[in-house]
């Protein structure tokens, strides 16, 4: 982790993470537009179900369930989400923000960029919430981020165990 992605720093609001996986960006893209890819892949244990269309485009939303009790931070209950694609370039990155459960949308955005290597793909995940809506700015210290680090790793480990099942990492 380098200094930038510190969240204990004040002024960071930006974690990114990669992992070289031994497939073709394609087949990982695939995984990160789909609803049941996203749960399939989270290793925060939040993301219950989703339902919905595979996104093909930007502005594309499909529902999520959530429960927030593996975090234990925030007692929420068990509630949905509507993940709005605001970045979509086929098979190089993917991102998006939340709409759903808090009026206004808080503006954090969750997002994977996939580049060529020898062997297969290095695989970005970011989480940014450098543009918080205003109204949740005050919280921006004590309640982001949502998910670790640690979470982002993990996520790419299971994608990796997902689309690549026992292949080395390229380079390892």
């Amino acid at each position: 982790m380098t200094l930038e992605n510190d969240p204990t720093s004040p002024t960071t609001r930006r974690l990114e993470v990669d992992r070289a996986i031994a497939a073709d960006a394609g087949a990982i893209f695939d995984v990160l537009r789909s609803p049941a890819g996203h749960v399939a892949i989270d290793a925060s244990g939040m993301l219950m179900s989703a339902e919905g269309e595979v996104a093909t485009a930007v502005g594309d939303r499909f529902v999520v369930h959530m429960d927030r009790d593996s975090l234990r931070d925030f007692d929420l209950g068990e509630y949905d989400v509507t993940v709005v694609i605001d970045t979509f370039e086929s098979d190089r990155e993917i991102a998006w923000t939340i709409d759903g459960s808090f009026d206004p949308p808080i503006g954090h955005v969750y997002g994977y960029r996939l580049d060529p290597i020898e062997g297969g793909t290095l695989v970005t995940s970011y989480y940014d919430w450098s543009n918080l809506h205003e109204n949740y700015a005050a919280m921006a210290d004590s309640v982001f981020p949502v998910i670790s680090e640690t979470n982002l790793r993990a996520t790419l480990g299971i994608l990796a165990r997902t689309v690549a099942p026992g292949r080395s990492r390229p380079g390892a």
